[in-house]
């Protein structure tokens, strides 16, 4: 069904009113570079819980990962753990407070910049700025793609005007008002997130019969597995797949650690804890940053496999099936034909928060990295605006033009794969600067480069899902995977991150061993 055009038009009128007003009070407060970059490092820590999370949780989360949940299971309830336990505590405890220490000491505006400044190095500064307009296009098309097929399904208007509606809108608050904008929009886009995802759960139980009822006719359905699925070893969808089954393997591998490990050296979230004034502030963010990811992942986790039951019970077909296959589509066709109208406009709102809070924090770290981070040329050299407000534009076309490219099913996939490229990429060598007090360059040089080279061998000639569509490996090899399985659905992150940081280690113990050298010590004498 199609909501009632005229409604939908006079409260997103609203709500984009809001925004607009949102982005000039960032444009106003924004005087100089350091404001437009990192908030002038005074953002209150509810609005950088909001924005973390809002950020963190995308329409890839909601329409890709809710989808991804319909076909495998609640099993992938394991990953909403993992984003509490790694993406909110260790990243807000752990890496948070470091990061919001040195990047005040060294007067960092990036995550790039930071890397750069603690090694002292425009090398790492180039390089993991290269990495991010690698990987960062992929997982922006994603976000993308998932605002447009709902805004596509919910209006029925064609998919290309959504595309590019959607993302000329995000791209006017976040080129003008810079990163004060952007997370005073997120906070906002937050909260709707969060009343929306709240108001599904509650509806889908209770279309379903209660808890109960629609959690054992879920059960229920166990004998309704498809055949390719249960041969790969699902089992239902309300238990875990058999052990080590290539879909146990998919699911944590791929789903759990890729992204609950993957946040941990996202560029768009740690330039977040950046911003604020204290350590204290990222502690009260916690006590909201935990709650928020809990609802948005949990809910997304749990209503997607049981849009099987009410697909079952009203079109006897299970959810991916009567999604025509596309499991991108699970999600918005469920609430288009299950929910009333009201519910309706407001999932479409919370799904155009939800898409909108990530893509303008990725345009705008695109657009320092392009306009900034690739750009340095000596030790003190200052941001410019329109250096940025430029590149901005250009990785927001290019951005569009890789959603037009990217064919279906591919919104969680995109998602892991840039999360798996920053972990392997990133983790060791950040880590390492925020707690070593003499960090060796050549072994973060030695990481960087090791993690993000294997990250993409892997990907390119192992991991099936991607290397089929790369076909590199079938045109080098004459094979998908020139390993066989079960390597062949083993996520990159699994080998490419251990591969990083067991580099850098022995980077760091050589390097270590040849200054402290006698040799070194005479020659220095």
């Amino acid at each position: 069904m199609a909501v009632d055009t005229l409604v939908f038009a006079a409260i997103t009128a609203v709500y984009l009113a809001v925004i607009i007003f949102l982005g000039y009070v960032g444009f106003r407060q924004t005087k100089g570079s350091d404001d437009f970059m990192i908030a002038g490092r005074r953002i209150n820590p509810v609005v950088l819980a909001l924005s973390y999370g809002a950020t963190f949780i995308s329409t890839s989360a909601i329409v890709g990962f809710g989808g991804v949940a319909a076909q495998l299971g609640m099993g992938l309830v394991w990953l909403t753990v993992l984003c509490i336990g790694v993406g909110v505590l260790i990243a807000f405890i752990v890496f948070g407070k470091k990061t919001r220490e040195l990047g005040k000491k060294t007067d960092a505006v990036t995550f790039p910049d930071l890397l750069g400044k603690c090694y002292g190095s425009t090398f790492m500064q180039r390089a993991a700025g290269l990495v991010i307009l690698f990987g960062m296009p992929l997982y922006t098309a994603a976000i993308l793609i998932g605002g447009a097929r709902f805004i596509e399904t919910t209006l029925a208007i064609p998919y290309d005007t959504a595309l590019i509606a959607f993302a000329v809108i995000v791209a006017a608050y976040v080129i003008l008002g810079g990163l004060i904008a952007v997370m005073y929009t997120d906070a906002l886009q937050g909260a709707i997130m969060f009343i929306g995802m709240t108001i599904l759960l509650i509806l889908t139980y209770t279309y379903l019969g209660g808890v109960i009822t629609a959690n054992s006719a879920l059960d229920a359905m166990s004998s309704m597995v498809p055949e390719s699925l249960a041969a790969s070893g699902m089992t239902g969808w309300t238990s875990m797949p058999d052990f080590l089954s290539p879909i146990w393997i998919t699911m944590i591998t791929t789903m759990v650690l890729g992204v609950g490990i993957g946040v941990l050296a996202q560029p768009q979230l740690a330039v977040r804890f950046m911003s604020v004034k204290d350590n204290r502030s990222i502690h009260r963010a916690v006590m909201v940053g935990g709650p928020f990811v809990l609802v948005m992942t949990g809910v997304a986790f749990t209503v997607g496999p049981l849009t099987n039951v009410w697909f079952m019970q009203t079109q006897g077909m299970l959810a991916v099936e009567a999604s025509g296959g596309n499991v991108d589509t699970v999600i918005p066709n469920f609430i288009n034909s299950a929910m009333p109208d009201y519910f309706v406009i407001i999932f479409m709102l919370a799904l155009l928060a939800a898409a909108m809070s990530t893509l303008s924090s990725l345009f705008h770290t695109m657009g320092t990295t392009i306009g900034y981070d690739l750009n340095v040329k000596m030790k003190d050299s200052k941001p410019s605006i329109r250096a940025i407000q430029a590149g901005t534009v250009i990785m927001i076309v290019v951005s569009t033009i890789v959603a037009y490219l990217m064919p279906g099913n591919i919104i969680a996939r995109a998602t892991v794969m840039f999360m798996g490229l920053c972990a392997a990429a990133f983790i060791p060598a950040f880590a390492y600067a925020l707690y070593c007090k003499k960090p060796s360059l050549f072994a973060a040089k030695a990481s960087l480069i090791s993690g993000t080279v294997s990250w993409f061998l892997w990907t390119a000639f192992v991991h099936s899902s991607e290397s089929s569509v790369l076909g590199l490996s079938k045109a080098i090899f004459g094979v998908s995977s020139v390993l066989p399985m079960p390597w062949g659905v083993v996520n990159p992150i699994v080998i490419a991150l251990p591969i990083s940081a067991i580099v850098l280690c022995v980077a760091h113990f050589y390097d270590r061993s040849i200054v402290d050298s006698p040799e070194r010590e005479a020659d220095s004498s």
